[in-house]
């Protein structure tokens, strides 16, 4: 997934915890007229891991994910998520994109060349991803990823 902002953080190592830092406090934002959301960040994490987070986080309690993109080739997914969270994000095998106070906001179509939606902004005017929330799936799909793995 190409953006023209710059990622704060990348790494090649599953996600963990207890070596990140926690999310940039912020409210999430939500679309007002006509699906035009505030402005958002980007977490992008490699597709398996993203899908299995996407899983963890639709199976909880309260609607706990937002809008998620998927890159053409499928080897990325990008939660969007409250501006500012990338201040913070500090998360191993994941980047948070920037928005410097541009502002990505949720269109209807993908607002990335190449991508597309995997879950698109929807009727409630696409709230974005709570950070920590996603934080914790993120790293408890690491978790699940690696005890699979281990199993072969």
């Amino acid at each position: 997934m190409e953006t023209s902002a710059t990622p704060s953080t990348t790494a090649g190592h599953l996600p963990s915890p207890d070596s990140s830092a926690p999310p940039a406090p912020g409210v999430v934002g939500r679309a007002g007229p006509a699906g035009a959301a505030g402005p958002c960040d980007l977490v992008t994490v490699p597709a398996r891991q993203g899908l299995e987070a996407v899983d963890i986080l639709r199976r909880a309690a309260a609607p706990a994910v937002g809008p998620v993109l998927h890159d053409g080739a499928c080897d990325t997914l990008g939660f969007l998520v409250p501006p500012g969270t990338a201040d913070a994000w500090d998360m191993p095998g994941s980047a948070c994109t920037q928005t410097s106070g541009r502002g990505l906001r949720i269109p209807p179509e993908s607002p990335v060349t190449g991508s597309g939606w995997l879950l698109p902004p929807g009727d409630d005017a696409g709230a974005v991803t709570d950070p920590a929330v996603l934080r914790e799936a993120l790293g408890e799909a690491a978790r699940l990823i690696e005890a699979a793995d281990n199993c072969r």
